[in-house]
C-alpha cells in the first residue's frame, strides 16, 4: 500500500475535523465517490444534511439486510453514509466490490478492529476434529463449504471472511479484514491521539502505511496542516475542567483500583461506597439535576441485577435513564466508549468511574506480534473522548469526578504535554 493512501487527520476534539471534511466533500467533483462511516445514526443524518453538493444515501433493510443494500449502493456508485457497526461486518464480497471502485473512505473516529470473539475453544477443537476447519499459522480457515445453517454458522462466516484467529492456542480473536483499507483510492481517518488507538496498532501489525495531518483555521476556513501537537492548546482545555480533589477519591488510591478486573471483583460494601460517593459528588459538590449529569463505569455495575445477584453503583436520583424523543436512552449513565456524538453537550457534571487498561488478550495479541502498545496514552485518549461529549465542547466549564489516581495523573500529564 502506498504511504500516502491513508491520512490520519489527528486534531483535538472540536478542532474542526468534521467541518473540514464536509467542506472537502462538498468541493470535490461529482466523479469522486465517498463512503462516510461514523459511530452513530445521529451523525449519519447530520452529515447527510450538511453535505449539500452531493446526495449521500443511507443503507436500509430493504433487500434482506442493510449489508446487502450497502453492496447494491457500491455497485451503483452512490455516495454512502453509514455506521461503524455495519462496516465492521465487511466480508470478501464487499472487498471485491470495493476493489478498483474508486471510492474514498472517510472514517469518523477509529473503529473496533479487533475483539475477543464470542467463540469457544471447545467449538474450535470440535470443528478441527471433524475436518470443518484448519488453522494455518494462527488463522482459522473454513474447509467445509457444504455446511449451510447451524450452530457454527457464525464461525463459518468469520473464518470465510479471513477474520478469525487463534492466539496462544487459547484465545479466539476477531479482526477486521485489513485488505478492505487497501481497496479504497483514499482513506481519511478523523480522530485524536491516533498513536494511542488500537487501530494504529492494527495498522502496524499488518504493515499498513499512513501519514499524519492536522486541521487549522486560517481565519476564513479550516485547512489541512502539518501535524504538530504543540498547537493543541491543551492548557485551555484543562482550564475548563474543575477536577475534583478530595476525600471521595480515596477509593482509587491504588494504581490498579477501578480497573475492570478490580470492579468485577469488588465487594458489595465497596460498591455501596462508590454509589454513595457518586451521589455525594452530584448532589452536594455539583448540585446537579439528573439531566445535567453524565456518569460511567463497566456495564455490569450500571444497576443492580437481582437475578445475577450483582450490586450496581447507580446513585440515587441519577440512575433512571432519561429517554429522548425516539425513546433512546439519553443518560445520565452512558457507555465508557462514548464518542462522536453531540447529544450530551448540555451536561456539566461528569463522573468517570473507571481505570482504563487494554484487554490483556488484545495486548498480548499485538505484543506477541512485535507491536508495542502504550497503555497510558490509550487511557487518557478514551477519557478525553468521553469528557468531550459534555458542554466543554462549547467552551464551558465542567466538574469532573475521576476517582482513579492513575487516571487523574495521566490527565494532568497530558495537559502538560508529558504524554
Amino acid at each position: 500500500m502506498r504511504e500516502n493512501k491513508i491520512t490520519v487527520i489527528d486534531t483535538i476534539m472540536g478542532g474542526g475535523k468534521t467541518t473540514w471534511v464536509i467542506d472537502y466533500m462538498n468541493a470535490s467533483p461529482k466523479t469522486k465517490k465517498f463512503i462516510y462511516i461514523t459511530p452513530y445514526l445521529d451523525e449519519v443524518r447530520r452529515v447527510k444534511n450538511k453535505v449539500t453538493h452531493r446526495s449521500f444515501q443511507e443503507p436500509e433493510d430493504r433487500y434482506g439486510s442493510k449489508m446487502r443494500d450497502l453492496k447494491r449502493m457500491i455497485a451503483d456508485g452512490e455516495d454512502i453514509c453509514s455506521t461503524h457497526s455495519l462496516f465492521q461486518a465487511a466480508d470478501d464480497e464487499l472487498l471485491e466490490l470495493l476493489t478498483d471502485s474508486g471510492y474514498t473512505l472517510v472514517l469518523d473516529e477509529v473503529m473496533s478492529v479487533i475483539e475477543t470473539a464470542n467463540v469457544s475453544r471447545q467449538d474450535i477443537n470440535t470443528l478441527k476434529e471433524v475436518g470443518y476447519i484448519e488453522i494455518g499459522g494462527n488463522r482459522v480457515k473454513w474447509l467445509y463449504d457444504e455446511y449451510a445453517e447451524g450452530r457454527f454458522n457464525d464461525i463459518k462466516q468469520l473464518a470465510q471472511a479471513g477474520n478469525l484467529f487463534v492466539h496462544r492456542g487459547r484465545f479466539i480473536i476477531w479482526a477486521f479484514p485489513a485488505k478492505i483499507f487497501e481497496a479504497f483510492n483514499e482513506v481519511l481517518v478523523l480522530t485524536y491521539l491516533f498513536d494511542a488507538q488500537i487501530q494504529r496498532y492494527y495498522y502496524d501489525l499488518h504493515g499498513i502505511k499512513y501519514q499524519y495531518k492536522s486541521v487549522n483555521y486560517n481565519g476564513e476556513k479550516y485547512e489541512l496542516a502539518d501535524y504538530d501537537k504543540k498547537k493543541e492548546n491543551r492548557s485551555e482545555v484543562m482550564s475548563l475542567i474543575d477536577l475534583y480533589e478530595g476525600a471521595l477519591n480515596d477509593v482509587g488510591d491504588r494504581k490498579n483500583a477501578l480497573s475492570s478486573t478490580w470492579l468485577r471483583n469488588s465487594s458489595d460494601e465497596k460498591r455501596e461506597d462508590l454509589k454513595k460517593k457518586l451521589y455525594t459528588f452530584f448532589n452536594y459538590h455539583t448540585k446537579s439535576k439528573a439531566d445535567e449529569v453524565l456518569w460511567t463505569t463497566i456495564k455490569e455495575l450500571r444497576r443492580d441485577d437481582k437475578n445475577k445477584k450483582i450490586k450496581g453503583i447507580n446513585p440515587r436520583g441519577y440512575s433512571r435513564q432519561i429517554k429522548d424523543e425516539r425513546g433512546d436512552e439519553n443518560g445520565p449513565f452512558v457507555s465508557l466508549n462514548l464518542r462522536a456524538t453531540n447529544k450530551f453537550r448540555h451536561t456539566r457534571a461528569l463522573a468517570y468511574v473507571f481505570n482504563r487498561y487494554m484487554s490483556p488478550i488484545e495486548r498480548a495479541f499485538f505484543e506477541d506480534n512485535g507491536v508495542r502498545v502504550n497503555q497510558d496514552l490509550l487511557a487518557v485518549s478514551d477519557l478525553l473522548q468521553w469528557v468531550w461529549r459534555s458542554r466543554i465542547r462549547d467552551g464551558e466549564t465542567i466538574k469532573l469526578y475521576l476517582p482513579s489516581s492513575r487516571m487523574r495523573k495521566l490527565l494532568i500529564e497530558w495537559a502538560n504535554y508529558n504524554i
